[in-house]
C-alpha cells in the first residue's frame, strides 16, 4: 500500500504476541495499511478475549477481529500467502526456526508479561514494547504505558513504565473482583462459554476439581480456552459487569488507547527524513 505522495508505508512488521493487546495493535496498524505483519505466540495461547485476539487461527487455522483476518502460517510460504490474501500471519512460537533469518523492519513486544522475555534493541530497526519490564534507550526503542489512568497509552522514548501494580483496571466499579483466577494447577475445564450472563457464585469452570465461581454479576466477557494447562493463579477470564454483549467482539478502550500509540510511535519512525525511514 502507498501513501497519497506514493511513499510506500508497509515495513515488515513482527507482533510477538498475539493476545488481547498485541491483536489489537496488529488491527490498529493493518487499518492504517500497513499489510506486512506477522504474529507470534504460544502453541497453546493463554489469551482471555478470545473473540478479539488474533491467536486463535492457531486453533483452527483463520480468526476475525473487527472485520480483519489473520491465517495461521507454519513457515515464510505461509507467511507471504497470508499477505497476499490481505491477512496478518500468526506463527507459533516452536515454529519460528521454519521462517528462517528473518529480518522485521519493526519489532513490538506486545507480550505483557510484566518482564522482559528477551526482546532487544537490536532486533530491528524500530523495537517498541508495551508495559513494565523494558526501558526505552536500553532493551527497545520506545516504551508504550499500559496502566490506566492519565499517561495510559504515553509514548516513552526514555526510561519505563509504570510498574506493575497486580490490580485490574477498574471497571464500573469493579476491580479485582471481575477476574476469575485459577484456583490450583491442572487443566482448566470450562462450564460457561463467552457472552453468557453469570451471577455471583455460579461456577464458571473447574481446575483439577476446584471450582472457579464468579465474584460478581455481569456477562463473561472473556475466557482462556477449555482444556489448557494452568498453573494457580493464571488469569482464567473476566467479567464484565456492564453485561453488553457487544463488548466481548470489540475491541476495548484501553487496548485502542495502547494500540493508537504504537501506530503513532511507527509512523514517528516511517516518516524521519532518513535514509532509515526509506523501508517504511
Amino acid at each position: 500500500m502507498t501513501a497519497g505522495t506514493g511513499i510506500p508505508v508497509s515495513p515488515f512488521i513482527l507482533v510477538k504476541g498475539a493476545g488481547e493487546m498485541a491483536s489489537a495493535v496488529a488491527w490498529r496498524l493493518y487499518m492504517a495499511n500497513m499489510r506486512r505483519i506477522c504474529m507470534l505466540d504460544l502453541d497453546q495461547p493463554l489469551c482471555v478475549r478470545r473473540q478479539v485476539s488474533f491467536c486463535t487461527a492457531l486453533e483452527s487455522g483463520e480468526a476475525v477481529v473487527e472485520g480483519v483476518g489473520a491465517i495461521a502460517a507454519r513457515d515464510w510460504k505461509g507467511i507471504e500467502a497470508a499477505w497476499k490474501g490481505q491477512s496478518i500471519a500468526v506463527v507459533r512460537v516452536t515454529d519460528r526456526g521454519r521462517i528462517g533469518g528473518i529480518a522485521p523492519d519493526i519489532v513490538i513486544d506486545a507480550i505483557l508479561a510484566k518482564r522482559n522475555l528477551g526482546t532487544g534493541k537490536d532486533e530491528a530497526p524500530l523495537v517498541i514494547a508495551l508495559g513494565p519490564g523494558f526501558t526505552a534507550g536500553t532493551d527497545c526503542h520506545l516504551v508504550i504505558e499500559t496502566n490506566r489512568g492519565h499517561d495510559l497509552g504515553r509514548i516513552i522514548t526514555v526510561g519505563s513504565a509504570a510498574p506493575n501494580t497486580g490490580i485490574p483496571g477498574e471497571i464500573a466499579g469493579h476491580t479485582d473482583d471481575r477476574v476469575l483466577r485459577a484456583p490450583a494447577t491442572g487443566r482448566f475445564q470450562a462450564q460457561c462459554a463467552i457472552g453468557d450472563l453469570v451471577r455471583r457464585n455460579d461456577v464458571i469452570g473447574q481446575v483439577a476439581g476446584h471450582p472457579v465461581p464468579a465474584r460478581l454479576d455481569g456477562m463473561l466477557r472473556g475466557m482462556i480456552r477449555s482444556g489448557t494447562a494452568v498453573t494457580i493463579g493464571l488469569k482464567l477470564g473476566d467479567i464484565d459487569p456492564r453485561g453488553k454483549r457487544e463488548h466481548c467482539d470489540t475491541i476495548s478502550d484501553k487496548a485502542r488507547a495502547i494500540a493508537g500509540a504504537v501506530l503513532e510511535g511507527v509512523m514517528r519512525y516511517c516518516n524521519q527524513p532518513s535514509a532509515a525511514a526509506e523501508q517504511c
